[in-house]
């Protein structure tokens, strides 16, 4: 990606630059105790008790949602933006599946069950997940409401209105799928209950490749406009490699 570089950007000395350095993180601590305090407040969330019997299709056959969880305590349900008949997922979806793929292991060890989700037929899933080299469970929800109750996928006659129920308000949709993370948990007698979800740009925690980008000097180098993710990310295996480089499918996985 080219970008003109500043070449004004003030250059100082070691000391002068210790201490403004030495500024910065004390208002990176701010924010870093602010978010102890917000994942305090999420933790405190009231929960909603899930009624209603889903069910999905996985490779091990017909499961409902308590089925889900394995031998695990809690839940994590990453709504991937993939509908019946499309042939790849979601350039953003798949940008999160990366970071979350490797991770999956560790949650799992922490009492945490983590699983995708989308409306598209099995087969189309596993054809995607096939090319993209992630292992994470991944199960197909077409044939129930679990996407239209979470409000990650619309019918037709909804985006046909100009307005949905996304990210816990009303706006205009800009297709029959979105996406988001949506967490449960399971009591002793096999009660499940909805404990919180999250859309649009809270799926940022997500992706360390912007914790990282953060951290350089030219940032995210996105649009301040208009689409932003898309203007740079795209699957993995679509990037153009150096002449002469191996392309590296699912390396990191």
């Amino acid at each position: 990606m080219n970008m003109r570089i500043d070449m004004n950007h003030p250059v100082v000395s070691r000391t002068e630059w210790i201490e403004a350095s030495r500024r910065l993180v004390e208002r990176e601590k701010e924010l870093t105790r602010a978010h102890d305090r917000l994942a305090e407040q999420r933790r405190e969330l009231p929960w909603v008790r899930i009624d209603k019997d889903y069910r999905f299709q996985t490779h091990q056959g017909e499961k409902a949602l308590l089925d889900l969880f394995g031998d695990s305590e809690q839940l994590l349900v990453y709504h991937f933006m993939l509908a019946p008949g499309q042939d790849q997922g979601c350039v953003g979806c798949s940008f999160v599946l990366d970071h979350i793929d490797g991770v999956v292991v560790h949650l799992r060890n922490h009492g945490v069950q983590v699983v995708a989700a989308s409306r598209a037929p099995l087969d189309e899933i596993s054809r995607y997940q096939l090319r993209m080299g992630w292992g994470i469970p991944w199960v197909s929800s077409g044939g129930s409401d679990f996407n239209y109750d979470f409000n990650v996928s619309f019918r037709p006659e909804q985006v046909a209105a100009g307005e949905v129920d996304y990210n816990f308000k009303r706006q205009v949709p800009w297709g029959e799928e979105a996406s988001g993370l949506s967490a449960f948990i399971r009591n002793a007698q096999g009660e499940v209950f909805h404990t919180y979800s999250s859309f649009g740009r809270g799926g940022e925690v997500l992706l360390p490749a912007y914790a990282l980008l953060d951290m350089t000097p030219l940032g995210r180098r996105e649009p301040s406009e208009g689409a932003k993710m898309s203007s740079w990310v795209k699957r993995h295996d679509e990037y153009q490699h150096e002449p002469g480089a191996a392309p590296s499918h699912g390396c990191c996985h």
